[in-house]
């Protein structure tokens, strides 16, 4: 089984730029892809990002995202990071990350892929 804490969420003025940090341990040395999720209140929970377990270009961002959040990681530090610009009132929410320690290569944007969740950080961004 793989833990996973996340970090670095706040409250932040509309523009403004946050770094999300999510820290492994346990069982990581067979690799596991990473996607971040976010649950506003009253809605469904949503993927953002994930990245694959090599990292680098392997990624997949949700088109709500493109161009203002970067996903990246280190695995030496079985840390994954999200980099987050621009930021809005719209991206207030829950952040969570996940893993999916199967088999799979490729990111699922489905939250049922993944069985490892960390206990969130919230992020609000205020107008």
């Amino acid at each position: 089984q793989v833990q996973l804490v996340e970090s670095g969420g706040g409250l932040v003025q509309a523009g403004d730029s946050l770094r999300l940090s999510c820290a492994a341990s346990g069982r990581t040395n067979s690799g596991y892809v990473v996607g971040w999720f976010r649950q506003a209140p009253g809605k469904e929970r949503e993927f953002v990002v994930g990245i694959s377990r090599s990292g680098g270009s392997s990624t997949n961002y949700a088109d709500s995202v493109k161009g203002r959040f970067t996903i990246s990681r280190d695995n030496a530090k079985d840390t994954v990071y999200l980099q987050m610009n621009s930021l809005s009132p719209e991206d207030t929410a829950v952040y969570y990350c996940a893993a999916d320690t199967s088999p799979r290569s490729f990111v699922s944007t489905w939250p049922q892929r993944y069985d490892c969740w960390g206990q969130g950080t919230q992020v609000t961004g205020s107008s």
